[in-house]
């Protein structure tokens, strides 16, 4: 329904891959994770990851790639909407 319309009107309808849509935010908090399993570095057992970037399955995953989302959409002069914050247009 939504395509039909988009033609009708004329509209630019775009895409986004959310595949990887959580790796693509960067996270505000410190984050450390354990060397994963068959990863370890013989030398440095007991050294942790600092992460910059979100990774699934972390809490600050959605709302760090919302935030990097949303800056990037209202850079591009998108504007949001008013009853829902989260639609854009």
């Amino acid at each position: 329904m939504l395509l039909a319309f988009a033609s009708i009107m004329d509209f630019k309808i775009y895409q986004m891959d959310v595949k990887s849509a959580f790796l693509n935010g960067f996270i505000q908090e410190e984050v450390y994770v354990d060397q994963p399993p068959c990863f370890e570095n013989s030398d440095k057992p007991s050294h942790v990851f600092k992460l910059k970037k979100a990774l699934y399955g972390l809490k600050q995953a959605p709302r760090a790639w919302y935030e990097c989302m949303s800056k990037f959409l209202l850079e591009k002069d998108f504007s949001r909407g008013k009853v829902d914050t989260t639609l854009f247009f």
